[in-house]
């Protein structure tokens, strides 16, 4: 870390200088792992300016972190943005976003942490803030799309957006804390746990018993389904 004095910024440059206090952010989240041990003051002496000149550019370190923050879910947002073939039907659309969204968080682990660090803040601006961020309300446009098309039961689209999340969350993190694992091929094996995520909740809605079916309950659909396959084929 350094305290030397930046060079007055040339005017017009303020965007550059929010930038650099933001990337100085971001550096301090990931090193230390929490909010709390973040400040103004460490970011301005990383940055080289005065904390008023943070100041000028933030309300506070507040605002200071939610704009962190935020420029990684805006990050997250553009990855699944670009693995979206709107060609593609609904479904084999989730699997596509949430693969995109688990090979932004191995390809970008810092910036992946840092949309998981613990700000400090709670309630339901908070949850507002990530529910509303780019990549949650992407995810949740295919979701009503897919129950639009009739892949998915009709309902409230948060759980299945929450549970989808869950397990491309799940399989990212596990990936990024322990790479040494026999996993295989990464992309077969997120390619296979996301895609069984994301027909099973449409399987699960087909056998129809609330709120989740007994295993052994949907292990007798299926041997159903595959004696029906069998007798068709004879």
């Amino acid at each position: 870390m350094t305290s030397s004095r930046r060079p007055r910024s040339a005017r017009g440059s303020g965007a550059q200088l929010r930038e650099e206090i933001l990337d100085a952010t971001r550096e301090l989240l990931a090193r230390t792992g929490n909010a709390e041990a973040v400040s103004i003051r460490e970011v301005s002496k990383l940055v080289g300016v005065s904390a008023p000149s943070i100041y000028r550019h933030f309300a506070d370190k507040d605002a200071l972190i939610d704009a962190a923050v935020a420029q990684v879910f805006e990050n997250l947002d553009a990855a699944m943005g670009s693995a979206t073939d709107p060609t593609r039907s609904p479904i084999t659309r989730l699997r596509d976003q949430g693969m995109a969204y688990v090979r932004f968080a191995l390809d970008n682990p810092e910036q992946y942490r840092l949309a998981f660090v613990p700000t400090g803040e709670d309630g339901p601006s908070a949850v507002d803030k990530v529910l509303g961020s780019g990549a949650v309300v992407r995810f949740t446009a295919t979701v009503r799309e897919a129950m639009d098309s009739g892949t998915i039961a009709e309902g409230d689209t948060l759980p299945v957006v929450l549970e989808l999340w869950a397990a491309a969350h799940g399989i990212a993190s596990l990936l990024i804390a322990k790479p040494a694992l026999p996993w295989g091929d990464v992309d077969t094996m997120i390619d296979r746990v996301l895609g069984a995520a994301c027909l099973g909740h449409a399987v699960l809605d087909i056998i129809g018993c609330d709120p989740v079916p007994e295993p052994d309950e949907g292990a007798r659909w299926l041997a159903e389904l595959r004696r029906a396959q069998r007798d068709s084929d004879t």
